[in-house]
């Protein structure tokens, strides 16, 4: 019944091609002759396409695989960037690039039979890269406007805690660090809480040795500082030369004090953006706590 009712609508609508995947190869003989049966008129062109594999080389499943694009949406994917990696499974673009128009390859580049037969690989870190590429291109702006369901989403902060002054002004940092949309409030959550989320294995790595003595310092030094990023990181980096520490060391127990993660955008202007008042009491809440032990 299933081939019958698929040559009778295929019939009906005047289909000139039929493009299928590759588990239908075996069935196309029949329904062949069930259109000559029905003297359905000129024959379709049948094209097979290869199945889409994951990891594991197995066909992608419903039931075990993360195949459903609305979850991709809502994990952050742009549309146009999951459109690009859709077009280059069981296909590739002259020169063999991975970043491609789309209406230049419906117009001039694509062609059924430069379709591969071996299985497509259904990449996810491939689609991560490139969503990342996609995320850095778009305007600021843009940028700003695609995070905002993520930002407003009540379960990251308190509905008031947002501004989106500080957000759009930290944006064109953070959209150089991500790759999917819903990373973004986990890079900017510490400006919009009262307290940073502290991640214990951050804060591990970085509060010991002379951390106590370079918050000590860098707290004095930041209330009278120029509140300008530049002269953030002058005062950070004679903090720690005065204890033999170059900057990149000098800055871990900064960050984590301040955003509670040792990864995020660039600290000084993170410190920047948070303000004075903010980043003094983070500096201090932390040296009480290495205080205690």
């Amino acid at each position: 019944m299933f081939l019958l009712a698929n040559v009778i609508d295929d019939m009906d609508m005047g289909i000139t091609h039929v493009i299928r995947g590759e588990e239908h190869l075996s069935n196309t003989p029949k329904a062949l002759l069930i259109w000559q049966a029905l003297d359905g008129g000129p024959v379709p062109t049948f094209a097979h396409v290869p199945i889409l594999v994951n990891e594991k080389r197995q066909k992608l499943s419903k039931r075990r695989d993360p195949v459903a694009l609305e979850g991709y949406r809502d994990e952050g994917y742009l549309p146009e960037a999951m459109r690009n990696f859709l077009m280059l499974l069981g296909w590739a673009p002259a020169g063999g690039e991975e970043i491609v128009d789309f209406d230049t390859v419906i117009m001039e580049q694509f062609r059924i039979e430069d379709v591969h037969s071996s299985p497509a690989f259904f990449d996810v870190v491939k689609l991560r890269a490139i969503n990342g590429h996609y995320i850095r291109a778009l305007p600021v702006e843009e940028f700003v406007a695609r995070c905002r369901p993520w930002l407003d989403d009540v379960n990251v902060w308190e509905p008031d805690a947002f501004d989106p002054a500080v957000f759009a002004a930290m944006a064109p940092l953070v959209q150089e660090r991500v790759t999917v949309l819903s990373e973004v409030p986990g890079y900017v959550d510490f400006l919009f809480l009262d307290e940073p989320v502290v991640d214990p294995s951050s804060w591990d790595k970085a509060m010991k040795g002379d951390a106590v003595k370079l918050l000590a310092s860098v707290t004095e030094a930041f209330e009278h500082v120029e509140w300008t990023a530049d002269s953030i990181k002058a005062a950070v980096t004679a903090a720690g030369e005065a204890l033999g520490l170059k900057l990149a060391k000098a800055q871990a127990p900064v960050r984590v004090a301040i955003t509670g993660r040792s990864v995020g955008p660039p600290l000084f202007e993170s410190i920047q953006y948070l303000g004075r008042e903010r980043t003094l009491a983070r500096l201090r809440a932390a040296s009480a706590r290495l205080a205690l032990g």
